[in-house]
């Protein structure tokens, strides 16, 4: 009476292993699932071992001594210097900035003996300085008393959005005098960023005036124009007909996509305040009847109805998680089946461009109060959440200034 039953409960077991669902398939799936885990332990053991080798001073010393290694070591010492001299060289940007001597070169080389006088410094101190833009590739010698434009000052020649970031990255160096408290988060409220961006962490946004917000209204359309050209050479705009730029500031980004596409409606939502700043420089837009003006805070009023394609440019990185995801299933709910939101921002993560998201931008926002960069898997994500479905993410043409998301409900 025994047998049949321990032979039907075999054929059982051998059913359920055929079935992946036996003991022998559960210990295949734990080796599965295992095999990972210890390539990632033997990785991970590798690296720490190899770690405590580039820790070893004597190691240190053979490898700037021997030829075949000596170039790396040289390389890597340089690259750590270039940390802790990094505050230098842009103290040094910062200067050369505010004696507009970008813009001074542009026409040929000047001799240092002339700039001394128009500046009214000791040659000997001007060249010592002028020294640290040669450097660091800003400036170039020319001839033997003269400097001219290096390779990275060339592009700053008329380029006052970098102008206004390097003049703006003065706060973020406050912020950063104790990079502890930073941390720790106890900078104090009103100085650095905080202070500077008056609707960070505030609940009483309708509190703000226009002069509240003209300083860094002005500082985002200052630096908007190459970030505008960036989204309009990286997305085709031709087949839509009216844009609403949500957080849309003075409206430098609109005034562009009306300069390069004449035949669409433009509307700009953003809080009163700031529209009211935006109201007082309608004069240089390309055809002011095309454009709709929206007073209002995103996060609690109605989002204007109507447009087919819906930008977020440098918004949802201000923002905490839980308000991005508000935002955007607001804009869901407006949005037409057929439209389009497109997202612009700096993006973390992104290969080429892990400096700017990842460290500047990350440190940036903590300085801020709110927000963080976000990764292109973490917003579509964030997207998912609010109904869209149909994510896209191009590969961007200059991610140092920003990266796309293309969504569709």
């Amino acid at each position: 009476m025994n047998e049949p039953r321990t032979t039907t409960t075999r054929r059982s077991e051998s059913a359920s292993s055929s079935n992946g669902s036996g003991p022998a398939s559960d210990r295949s799936r734990r080796t599965g699932d295992e095999a990972p885990g210890r390539v990632r332990g033997i990785v991970e053991s590798f690296r720490q071992r190899w770690t405590a080798i580039l820790s070893s001073q004597r190691f240190q010393r053979w490898s700037a001594a021997f030829p075949l290694t000596r170039p790396i070591a040289l390389s890597r010492s340089r690259q750590v210097f270039d940390i802790c001299a990094g505050f230098v060289y842009s103290q040094t940007l910062l200067a050369l900035i505010r004696l507009d001597l970008f813009d001074r070169l542009a026409r040929g080389p000047v001799r240092v003996s002339v700039l001394a006088r128009e500046f009214d410094v000791p040659p000997d101190r001007l060249r010592r300085f002028l020294g640290a833009g040669v450097t660091i590739r800003l400036l170039r010698w020319a001839g033997s008393d003269g400097v001219g434009l290096g390779p990275l000052g060339a592009p700053l020649v008329g380029n006052e959005s970098v102008a206004r970031m390097v003049e703006h990255n003065v706060l973020l160096y406050r912020d950063l005098e104790d990079p502890l408290a930073l941390l720790y988060g106890e900078t104090r409220e009103g100085e650095g960023l905080k202070g500077y961006w008056p609707y960070a962490g505030r609940a009483d946004r309708e509190g703000l005036d226009p002069d509240d917000v003209a300083p860094y209204s002005e500082l985002m359309a200052g630096s908007q124009p190459m970030v505008a050209q960036e989204v309009l050479d990286g997305y085709d705009f031709h087949d839509h007909h009216h844009v609403l730029d949500v957080g849309g500031g003075k409206g430098a980004f609109l005034r562009a996509v009306g300069r390069r596409h004449a035949d669409l409606r433009l509307t700009l939502l953003d809080l009163p305040p700031v529209v009211e700043v935006a109201r007082r420089n309608l004069d240089d837009f390309p055809d002011p009847s095309r454009l709709t003006l929206v007073g209002g805070d995103f996060l609690r009023d109605r989002i204007p109805t109507g447009a087919d394609l819906i930008t977020l440019v440098r918004i949802l990185h201000d923002h905490e998680d839980e308000d991005v995801v508000k935002l955007l299933r607001r804009i869901r709910t407006v949005i037409p089946p057929d439209g389009t939101l497109l997202v612009a921002e700096p993006m973390a993560g992104i290969r080429g461009a892990e400096t700017v998201g990842t460290a500047y931008f990350a440190l940036y926002l903590m300085a801020m109060g709110q927000g963080r960069p976000r990764t292109p898997d973490e917003l579509t994500g964030l997207l998912k959440q609010a109904g869209f479905s149909r994510i896209r993410h191009p590969r961007p043409r200059s991610p140092v200034l920003t990266s796309l998301l293309i969504a569709r409900p």
